[in-house]
């Protein structure tokens, strides 16, 4: 600083905020957009399973009532319901203004989720280095190396898993994190230089913090799980680049944290502290930390990259971004499992990204490479070709084209068939796995939801669970069934092919496909 002029260094990864120069074709812009194209096809090829039928819920019901939605699986109110976002509230909005169904509108969300995370990878990797190759072989790493077993779960962003994902929340909660670590990178790298700042979006000073902190609030509110891994990654960018902790340093990623806790506390659908200490849904994800090494061990390829970086000139030790993120969130992944709060294992991507992208970085440095460099090399080209041929290459072959029979997405069956039958809100029975998931994204509920909500007690969903166990057992009384049709006011049963028909029921449909049968009851 000379004469009362502040000088602007030039910043590292300054530029993953600005674009670079307009018009450039980078190698990440070329294969990033052929990715693009290719996995948008991929996704669009194969028919929405899985979660997709309570994320089509959840619009369904905003578009029934955008102030006021149902539960999204049951014939109750859905006040503190976390499904209910901001982000499922545009989708709502959108749904209302244009009359798609809830599955249309989670099938066109994929293409949108896919863009927003690959913008994220490129800005967040030019933060770690200038290298133009390390962007595509972090994204060719982050989609290959994870495991051998198959696994199609939300927030497990390989090829395969993104054919059925791509379209849920936290698809896109994933790419705004990558956005809000690249803005986290380039504020505190500036910090650490000590010059003026221009933030995001062209706001300067104070409001480049306020706004990553505005992000961070709304990764909480759109996918409460992965802001765990979001904000811990945070820490970790932060803390790899301050060695002294200046008031108005200290002062400004305070505003970033209030910012932060506004968003997160204002928002008026449900109360996002309520969530903390929640154990209904860490049941299910116990099997994610069964399989975690069998759902991961390729990208433990990165590890000797981590140590490069950890070890190497230039590097700040364990206070190196990457190296720090990854210590962090596997004490994340740790926490959950002596804790018992096994939902923690959906922050396995944030476990390994560090991983995955120290690689990278590491592989596009330019030739000629040492003969170290040249082993790891060889080494990730054989994992990301293993992890390709044994599990992700039905993510982008046809069935018609493959010659081997690449493992693939299961096509689950669609239910329009019965649906079209069925009234807005009315009240079905099951006994189909693929019905349970997927029947009340086209508008009914179900006597018992197959998933735990906040909005609904947990002790209530059990009860309503046994009841339906109960009408469907084979021993089950005419009169019994009776009591459970009232309860719940059930009027429509939805049977494979399986299950008997009870007597007092009206057969309306059947599918060809699947055998299932549409009967009603209940008057």
């Amino acid at each position: 600083m000379s004469g009362g002029l502040l000088v602007r260094r030039t910043v590292r990864g300054a530029t993953a905020l600005r674009g670079g120069r307009a018009g450039r074709l980078t190698p990440y812009r070329l294969f990033g957009a052929l990715f693009w194209l290719v996995m948008t096809l991929a996704y669009w090829r194969i028919p929405l399973c899985c979660d997709a039928g309570q994320h089509a819920a959840v619009v369904e019901r905003l578009k029934a009532d955008l102030l006021h939605p149902a539960h999204s699986m049951a014939d109750l109110p859905g006040d503190g319901s976390p499904y209910y976002g901001p982000y499922a509230v545009v989708q709502g909005v959108l749904a209302r203004l244009t009359g798609l169904s809830g599955w249309e509108v989670v099938k066109l969300a994929g293409p949108v989720h896919l863009l927003v995370l690959l913008t994220g990878i490129g800005r967040f990797v030019r933060t770690l280095t200038a290298r133009a190759w390390a962007p595509v072989l972090a994204l060719l790493f982050m989609t290959l190396l994870w495991g051998t077993a198959r696994i199609l779960w939300s927030g497990y962003l390989g090829l395969l898993p993104m054919t059925t994902n791509l379209g849920y929340p936290s698809a896109l909660a994933i790419g705004l994190t990558f956005w809000a670590w690249a803005w986290t990178g380039t504020l505190a790298r500036a910090d650490a230089a000590a010059v003026r700042f221009v933030g995001p979006s062209g706001l300067g000073g104070w409001w480049g913090y306020a706004a990553t902190g505005a992000l961070y609030g709304l990764i909480l509110l759109t996918h409460p799980v992965t802001a765990a891994s979001a904000l811990i990654g945070a820490v970790a960018i932060v803390a790899s680049r301050q060695r002294r902790w200046l008031r108005p340093v200290a002062a400004r990623w305070a505003l970033a944290v209030a910012a932060c806790a506004a968003v997160g506390v204002s928002w008026p659908y449900y109360d996002v502290l309520s969530l903390v200490g929640d154990t209904g849904m860490d049941g299910m994800h116990r099997q994610l930390y069964e399989g975690m090494l069998a759902n991961s061990w390729l990208a433990l390829l990165g590890l000797p990259a981590l140590w490069v970086r950890a070890r190497g000139p230039g590097n700040a030790g364990v206070r190196d971004p990457l190296v720090l993120m990854f210590l962090l969130e596997c004490l994340l992944l740790a926490y959950g499992w002596v804790s018992g709060h096994y939902t923690y294992a959906r922050a396995l991507w944030a476990a390994l990204v560090p991983l995955q992208f120290a690689l990278a970085v590491e592989l596009a440095a330019p030739r000629p490479w040492r003969r170290g460099r040249r082993v790891l090399g060889g080494a990730a080209a054989a994992a990301a070709c293993l992890g390709f041929v044994t599990l992700h290459a039905g993510a982008v072959v046809p069935r018609a084209i493959d010659p081997v029979g690449f493992p693939q997405a299961t096509r689950w069956p669609a239910y329009d068939w019965a649906a079209r039958h069925i009234g807005p809100g009315e009240v079905v029975i099951t006994d189909g796995y693929f019905a349970s998931h997927a029947i009340a994204g086209y508008g009914p509920n179900l006597a018992a939801p197959i998933w735990p909500d906040p909005a609904l007690d947990e002790g209530e969903r059990r009860r309503r669970a046994a009841d339906v166990r109960a009408y469907l057992a084979p021993g089950s009384t005419r009169a019994e069934r009776a009591a459970v049709v009232r309860r719940y006011h059930v009027r429509w049963l939805l049977l494979t092919r399986w299950h008997p028909v009870p007597e007092e029921a009206v057969v309306v449909a059947w599918s060809r496909r699947t055998g299932e049968v549409l009967a009603r009851v209940g008057g």
